[in-house]
């Protein structure tokens, strides 16, 4: 208190010194230094303020961001997909089975992977896609989980896919690998993307080594990365460059700056940002550095950095079959790629190339150029094969409840994918991800986006 009085006292005197006091200068620089309560300087003195005002923030936090600001389309892909991976993910544990079947019982395991909570039954998971799974009783009563022949000609269509693929997802681990700043990557973390790059689902053990005159496999500390070995200049090139270069032979130099501008693209409803595009336009024609040039004298925070980091992130999901990561994966390469700590808000500041969808328990971030409404512009096979997998699946509906196993107990090798089936209409079990539909209204509605929020992010 003895130092408050102090304070108190220095101000009268500084104003003293200047010769004129004013009653409101004086009461706003003696604010600070109480702090018992705020007071406000009146005509009578020194008052207790009814109510002080405190200074707001803005938010990156995505549940916060305005649900003008949604992109319908985008978030009925992430909705699109959901159930998908799950599947996918129950015919790979099928896959590394011996003979392609196994225990339901031992299915139980993997609840978590293809978050099925109880009550919920994984055989009802099971039946929700007859087309692609059977079940069946063997002499001791066992319930056996299966492919259909359907679904085993996918497993081979994709096997061919896979490998007529590979060498072009060597050259995109290669160019992932030449963007780090040590030249090497933890395994573990590559195997985040498998699905993203289209990567077998052995590729630890056999397909890494598939490739010695590109990259190869190092032990360090217990730890295993994967190591670029040689540098290949004519990779080493961006997506964007390509473009650019598209019909014009270029000499191939060593990364440096560039000056390239984003491709952008705004939701349909986003009518004014010619308003203040200048700053778009500003952040557009800055120069930044190549995501393949040398980035370690770089300062963090730096607009320089900044922009370095959004080519970074443009040239990962230009490498990816859908053009879409989840967020979570993207956070473990601060190190690798040099970016920074706040990644989030670096892809919400710039939502006319990234979008970010708050869809499930995991966000996804998409490439907004590399989508036409909902659909892929550009779909690699693997892309079409997922979709004919897709169409195969069950889908919502409420007409009939799913047919429970105890209805078909007397029967032996009954194959649920006959024709009969498609008469049958299976309900999804709704689970915690997946408890609100693309009709909500935050993601129909057709008003104007709130264009000032852009205005604010640029400004930073």
């Amino acid at each position: 208190m003895i130092a408050r009085l102090y304070g108190v006292w220095d101000v009268i005197r500084k104003f003293d010194s200047v010769g004129s006091i004013r009653v409101r200068d004086m009461g706003q620089s003696l604010q600070p230094l109480v702090h018992v309560k705020p007071y406000e300087c009146t005509l009578f003195g020194l008052t207790p303020c009814m109510s002080q005002k405190r200074a707001m923030t803005r938010s990156r936090r995505v549940q916060d961001r305005s649900k003008k600001k949604r992109a319908h389309d985008l978030e009925i892909v992430t909705e699109k997909w959901k159930i998908l991976f799950k599947v996918l993910f129950v015919m790979e544990v099928l896959k590394k089975e011996p003979e392609q079947i196994i225990k339901l019982r031992e299915l139980e395991q993997y609840r978590r992977q293809i978050n099925l909570r109880k009550p919920h039954k994984v055989s009802d998971f099971i039946r929700k896609s007859p087309k692609l799974f059977e079940l069946y009783k063997d002499e001791r009563g066992i319930i056996w989980c299966g492919f259909t022949k359907q679904a085993e000609d996918l497993v081979e269509e994709e096997e061919k896919l896979l490998n007529e693929y590979s060498e072009k997802v060597a050259e995109y681990i290669s160019r992932f690998l030449m963007m780090s700043i040590n030249k090497r990557i933890k395994i573990d973390k590559i195997a985040h993307f498998r699905r993203d790059f289209g990567l077998p689902s052995d590729f630890r053990i056999s397909w890494v080594h598939e490739y010695p005159d590109l990259f190869k496999v190092v032990k360090i500390d217990d730890t295993e990365y994967l190591e670029l070995v040689s540098w290949n200049p004519s990779w080493a090139v961006t997506e964007l460059e390509k473009r650019r270069m598209v019909g014009v032979e270029a000499d191939i130099t060593t990364p440096g700056m560039l000056c390239l501008p984003f491709p952008l693209k705004f939701p349909p409803n986003f009518k004014k940002i010619y308003r203040y595009g200048g700053k778009i336009d500003h952040f557009q024609k800055r120069p930044y550095l190549s995501p393949y040039a040398d980035a370690k004298g770089l300062t963090a925070g730096t607009l320089e950095f900044d922009k370095r980091a959004v080519a970074i992130m443009h040239e990962m999901l230009s490498f990816t079959l859908e053009k879409r990561l989840i967020t979570d994966h993207l956070t473990h390469f601060r190190q690798e790629f040099l970016l920074p700590q706040k990644l989030m808000r670096l892809l919400l500041k710039h939502f006319g190339i990234f979008y970010v969808s708050e869809r499930g328990k995991r966000f996804s971030v998409f490439l907004t150029e590399a989508y036409e409404s909902s659909e892929l512009i550009e779909k690699f096979p693997l892309v079409l094969w997922r979709e004919k997998v897709q169409s195969l699946i069950g889908y919502r509906g409420k007409l009939k409840r799913p047919a429970t196993f105890n209805e078909f107990s007397d029967m032996e090798n009954v194959n649920l994918s006959d024709d009969d089936s498609d008469k049958i209409a299976y309900k999804w079990i709704e689970d915690e991800d997946s408890n609100r539909t693309v009709e909500d209204e935050g993601l129909t509605t057709d008003e104007e986006m709130v264009i000032g929020e852009v205005y604010d992010a640029y400004k930073d």
